[in-house]
């Protein structure tokens, strides 16, 4: 059986991390990648030499030449600036966009199958930059932000109702970023409604933390923003595909009519399986859902907007 080869664009705090829960998991061997090529070489070395002591079998190798990702099954691209003090939008996107098309660029020459998953923000428009610019049909290119949302979500739920994360499902929709779309009439613990298990009023607070949860850890930190929990997010999606799960999880796809949306990508339910996307899951909305998932729709228009393609 032929073993699976992850890429992983990018050698920064993402990056590295995502490269080690993927070799932990033995999802197949592992490519770091990144401009800085002895941060990518060292970071893959040391990680290589800890699979002795974690006993897993995945091969790790860090380059900064795109022949070295040949013929990767699945490539997450995290490469990126963060937004720096006196940096407008408009200028991060620039920075970030052509970042990431000469990532891509780099990638689908060498890659011409694989399924990309971008974690690179501003990330509904990343995405967006990926898709353009690799002419990849829209099952093979995904968008790395709702299983990171959920992930909080069910983290602050978890910790509220002083219950296990495994037994808290929900759902969180929309682009990333502070008009995303947390859902709580699709919200359980253990199978019970969440609106049965806590009051409106602390729900709502939990709602607004995981919409500013990106920015309490980077407040937390001073210098630099999250990198665990978005980088475990964008390989559970990548186990997905590489394992051909068939999971159900929120993801940014580019949307081809599904909610009214055509030409963007914002974060829906999605079936991931060996192909990528496999199938949008288009949940009912009611009134209250529906407006706040529309707000934030004309959010990611708008930054989309910007990008001048």
């Amino acid at each position: 059986m032929k073993r699976a080869k992850i890429t992983v664009v990018g050698a920064g705090f993402v990056g590295s991390t995502a490269a080690h829960w993927a070799a932990a998991k033995e999802l197949g061997d592992v490519v770091l990648l990144d401009i800085n090529e002895g941060a990518a070489k060292g970071k893959a070395l040391d990680l290589f030499e800890a699979s002795p002591v974690e006993q897993f079998d995945s091969r790790v190798k860090g380059t900064a030449d795109y022949k070295d990702t040949a013929n990767s099954d699945v490539v997450i691209i995290t490469a990126g600036l963060p937004r720096k003090p006196g940096m407008s939008r408009d200028e991060l996107l620039a920075v970030n966009s052509k970042i990431v098309r000469e990532c891509t660029e780099g990638i689908v020459k060498y890659s011409p199958q694989a399924v990309l998953i971008i974690v690179s923000n501003p990330l509904d428009a990343m995405a967006y930059v990926a898709m353009k610019t690799s002419g990849f049909p829209r099952n093979r290119v995904l968008g790395m932000a709702g299983v990171l949302d959920t992930a909080r979500f069910r983290s602050f739920i978890a910790e509220a109702l002083d219950v296990s994360v495994k037994d808290v499902q929900a759902i969180v929709l929309g682009g990333h970023g502070d008009t995303m779309v947390p859902m709580p009439r699709h919200c359980s613990v253990g199978g019970v409604p969440i609106t049965e298990m806590m009051p409106k009023d602390q729900l709502d607070k939990l709602i607004q933390r995981t919409r500013d949860g990106g920015a309490e850890i980077v407040n937390l930190l001073k210098t630099g923003s999250a990198y665990y929990a978005p980088s475990a997010a964008a390989v559970q999606m990548a186990e997905a595909i590489i394992k051909d799960q068939k999971r159900i999880l929120p993801c940014a796809v580019h949307l081809d009519g599904e909610y009214g949306v055509k030409g963007l990508f914002i974060g829906v339910l999605a079936k991931l399986g060996a192909s990528g996307l496999e199938k949008v899951i288009e949940i009912k909305l009611n009134e209250e859902e529906q407006t706040h998932l529309n707000k934030s729709i004309s959010a990611v228009k708008e930054l989309v907007g910007a990008l001048k393609l």
